[in-house]
């Protein structure tokens, strides 16, 4: 077990990779009363053509099975895995993005028993044709609510209107059609192949001893056997920059228009260096100038273009990244054109060393804030570590950015041909 102290967050994180390839993450906080779990594959919705474990060709499998996928492993033939937490004083959870699936519990006891539950149940599947055709109609019901919700379907369409080939275009749950021709043998197929110890990172922080949790994961999957694990071969689209569409609409019941505007990005040439350093001088950025104190905002708020819904994010992931930006707003035409424009400025007007070294400032108190959360840091950590980054080093990382590393990046962040608005009216 090696153990690793990281003295200026006063953090010390235990790992160990275990001889079935699982890499386990253990990070005590004595003073918690609280211990939180998070078991994640590094597999989400967009991984749908890959070549699966023991073949040599590549199959497409239907779009949403990774979240079917998710809700199955819950079920087994004479329980349900829900019911085995509730009796174990804790509380538990999953989710699917387009890169990961997720399975996490929260307790204050019997912490030993929850950690053996989460860690077999994920590890058991169980999916029989009578099951899976039950949770189709389950599925179907929660993709037409999303349907009927203004803020993911304008998330969506923009997604839509920036990404013309990638399979982050498509709804982490699928469409209605797609999960109807979701099999059992799918099912298998992307488990065996994705759902490997060897693809999977175990997160633990709260209260406990390390060594004898160490021990008994350890234990758990020792008394385990997994076939023999192939690299995970992995198959996407060539995508180009610009979007796939420059403006889209849609028709909803909403009180007030909806406008997003997404710009895309393109990650995949860049280094594990390069990309954490894009990534953070891009929320950096975004921050700096849409934050409440931002000049941006103020003058959007200012001229009445925005109301308190306004928002702004980015997400890089390991083949695709984009940030949107948007609002409520009774004049979408108006805020898209000033929106733009003021993210074009960027490449003009420059930063002074002064209002940087702020920025830094903030970004360090952010991360060190979110650090009091056990389901921030197991979260991160993980998200990081999957893309070959220590999380735990972001905050020396931010200290060294130069002035001219942030001058580099709005240099060359965005073009007219990356950027694109989606606009939600009332029917």
């Amino acid at each position: 077990m090696n153990k690793q102290v990281y003295e200026e967050i006063s953090e010390t994180l235990y790992t160990e990779k275990m001889d079935n390839g699982l890499t386990v993450f253990l990070l005590p906080r004595s003073e918690m009363a609280k211990t939180y779990g998070l078991f994640t594959t590094n597999y989400g919705s967009i991984d749908q053509t890959f070549t699966p474990i023991g073949s040599n060709e590549a199959v497409t499998v239907p779009e949403g099975v990774a979240h079917f996928l998710e809700h199955k492993l819950f079920e087994k033939k004479d329980r349900d895995v829900f019911a085995d937490f509730g009796k174990q004083g804790a509380s538990p959870n999953a989710y699917t993005s387009f890169t990961k699936t997720a399975y996490l519990f929260s307790a204050t006891n019997h912490i030993d028993k929850n950690v053996e539950t989460l860690l077999d149940f994920v590890q058991d599947p169980y999916f029989s044709e009578e099951s899976v055709e039950k949770e189709k109609g389950i599925i179907a019901q929660e993709i037409k609510m999303y349907d009927d919700q203004p803020d993911w379907q304008s998330f969506m369409g923009t997604i839509k209107s920036m990404f013309k080939e990638h399979p982050v275009n498509i709804d982490i749950a699928g469409t209605v059609d797609s999960i109807y021709t979701i099999t059992k043998d799918d099912l298998y197929t992307c488990y065996n192949t994705f759902y490997h110890p060897e693809n999977m990172v175990f997160f633990l922080a709260g209260n406990f001893d390390p060594t004898s949790m160490m021990e008994l994961i350890k234990t758990n999957q020792n008394a385990k056997s997994f076939q023999k694990m192939d690299e995970i071969k992995r198959q996407f689209p060539e995508e180009k920059l610009e979007v796939a569409s420059e403006n889209s609409e849609q028709t909803m019941s909403v009180s007030v228009p909806k406008c997003t505007i997404g710009i895309k990005d393109t990650v995949s040439t860049l280094s594990e260096q390069e990309f954490l350093k894009r990534e953070l001088l891009q929320s950096m950025v975004l921050d700096h100038y849409f934050s409440k104190g931002g000049d941006f905002y103020q003058e959007l708020y200012q001229s009445e273009l925005i109301d308190d819904s306004f928002f702004y994010e980015t997400n890089l992931e390991r083949n695709f990244g984009y940030t949107l930006i948007g609002s409520n707003t009774h004049k979408p035409e108006a805020f898209a054109k000033k929106v733009k424009e003021m993210l074009l400025s960027t490449r003009d007007i420059g930063l002074e060393k002064e209002d940087f070294n702020r920025m830094k400032k903030k970004k360090i108190g952010q991360l060190l804030r979110s650090m009091n959360s056990l389901e921030f840091i197991a979260s991160k950590y993980t998200h990081y570590h999957m893309l070959g980054i220590d999380f735990f080093n972001l905050i020396p990382e931010i200290q060294a950015f130069k002035l001219e590393d942030a001058h580099a990046f709005l240099n060359e962040w965005i073009s007219d041909e990356q950027m694109t608005t989606h606009v939600i009216t009332n029917e």
